[in-house]
């Protein structure tokens, strides 16, 4: 692919012979959600998935990757990690902890491996987008390949809109 450099990410998803594409987008340094992201591409939100680090009481640091227009419901997030109570971890920790930045965070490739969680809707789609590991880089990459190669468990990890009742 001339013009676009390989992310660490793509050079481990290339050394285990896991398919994918590298597709670049506009970075809007002011937005850097996954809406936006989704709009640059053309592509539908729901196939556009973001990557959140976060630490449970009783688990340490783990990782779930949600579609892009939902929010992580923490008590789900807590459960399926084995906490009682988990939350995102401050900001200036992720780069630090993961080797990457905000916008750029994938599953690939982390400067540890922690357990890690797929919102089950990613098995919906043939493909999906997530990070290549840098702003301005998705990968564009069969799920299940991806959920395989980062050893992830799918589950149901975000808020229900209609559930929230009980808030």
């Amino acid at each position: 692919m001339p013009g676009i450099q390989k992310t660490n990410a793509a050079r481990l998803l290339d050394k285990a012979k896991i398919p994918y594409e590298l597709i670049p987008y506009e970075v809007d340094e002011n937005d850097l959600g996954a809406n936006h992201i989704a709009e640059t591409l053309g592509e539908d939100i729901n196939c556009v998935f973001k990557t959140l680090v976060l630490h449970g009481d009783k688990c340490g640091h783990f990782v779930c990757v949600i579609p892009g227009n939902c929010e992580v419901d923490l008590k789900k997030a807590a459960k399926v990690a084995g906490a009682k109570k988990a939350e995102m971890i401050p900001m200036k920790e992720l780069l630090p902890l993961t080797g990457y930045i905000r916008g750029g965070c994938t599953s690939i490739g982390m400067k540890r491996q922690f357990p890690t969680f797929f919102h089950t809707t990613a098995l919906d789609f043939e493909t999906i987008y997530v990070s290549a590991g840098q702003r301005g880089l998705q990968l564009k990459i069969a799920p299940k390949a991806l959920i395989d190669y980062v050893k992830a468990s799918v589950v149901d990890l975000t808020i229900n809109p209609t559930t929230n009742q009980d808030e």
